[in-house]
């Protein structure tokens, strides 16, 4: 068997992680399952760790990320370069749009049990996304990225403390709908160059554009509900000329992935994407605010290999 790591992030969920952890070690231990642990102590250390274990030596390894889809990002960003790892997940979050996308198991001794059956089967190779920033700095998304509004309240989640205590009320999912609502009304919305595969497309009084590369995001919302991880394409998704009140219609219809079917919302397909705009837009990558508008967008094709059973 390959030599399995797993790097914890403690923090996830205020803490939730940790008894998901408890349960997967007690599991691992009465199963005499040999594994390595180590737990993240602050943002980006996941991306250390995981790098650490990729550099160690040539050796085909499985890292298996606990926490939430900002932990599996870290974990990936750390080892995107790398073709020995193989990735997991075990979802400790509040959002685990990964696992949903991915279909993991929320149950930890259920998505360890699937998790070990699928290391003694072949294991497919995903596409990630990599953007390059303006000042060329490069970061991976594995599940989408996002410019303008959704990026904007993005933002606001990672910078509050409502998410930890809507956590404690079991509420986490809901701090998107808070921020949203909070930010609707004071929102300008902007003109978007989108660029795609080298066609252009100018989209005025934009909200935002998503790039994603499975269906979810967002704490359960379908953002792409037509994304395939594997297909060598990335899922655009821009929502433009769109009064406020009608957005939070299509906000709500987001959960069922029917949005696409108003007028106001554009849907594309490529493996190439530029996004400038009037003014600099917030950025995210899986969540993570990154910096600003200009950036370029590739896809990596079938770069990862991932435990899923998509």
């Amino acid at each position: 068997m390959k030599q399995i790591y797993f790097i914890i992030n403690p923090k996830a969920r205020n803490g939730y992680s940790l008894k998901v952890w408890g349960k997967v070690e007690t599991k691992l231990m009465d199963d005499k399952i040999p594994y390595l642990a180590f737990f993240t102590e602050h943002h980006g250390h996941a991306i250390q760790l995981a790098a650490q274990i990729a550099e160690g030596n040539n050796e085909q390894k499985v890292i298996i990320a606990v926490g939430g889809d900002g932990t599996i990002s870290e974990v990936m960003n750390g080892i995107a370069k790398y073709n020995n790892i193989t990735l997991g997940f075990v979802p400790g979050g509040s959002g685990n749009d990964f696992s949903r996308g991915f279909q993991i198991p929320s149950n930890p001794e259920e998505a360890l049990k699937v998790i070990l059956r699928l290391m003694n089967e072949e294991v497919p190779s995903i596409d990630i996304g990599k953007v390059t920033m303006k000042d060329h700095s490069e970061h991976y998304f594995i599940n989408n990225m996002g410019a303008g509004f959704d990026a904007l309240i993005s933002y606001e989640v990672n910078h509050s403390k409502t998410k930890a205590w809507l956590n404690k009320l079991s509420l986490g999912r809901m701090v998107y709908v808070f921020f949203l609502l909070k930010k609707l009304f004071s929102y300008k919305c902007t003109t978007i160059d989108l660029s795609i595969d080298g066609n252009r497309h100018i989209l005025e009084q934009t909200w935002f554009v998503t790039v994603s590369n499975q269906p979810y995001y967002g704490g359960g919302m379908m953002i792409a509900p037509d994304a395939v991880p594997d297909d060598g394409l990335l899922d655009i998704t821009v929502v433009h000329q769109l009064s406020k009140l009608k957005l939070l219609l299509v906000f709500i219809s987001v959960f069922w992935g029917k949005h696409i079917h108003f007028k106001e919302v554009k849907t594309f397909k490529g493996r190439m994407v530029t996004i400038h705009s009037e003014s600099s837009l917030y950025v995210h990558a899986d969540g993570e605010d990154i910096g600003f508008t200009p950036l370029n967008i590739h896809v990596q094709t079938k770069t990862l290999k991932v435990l899923t059973r998509v």
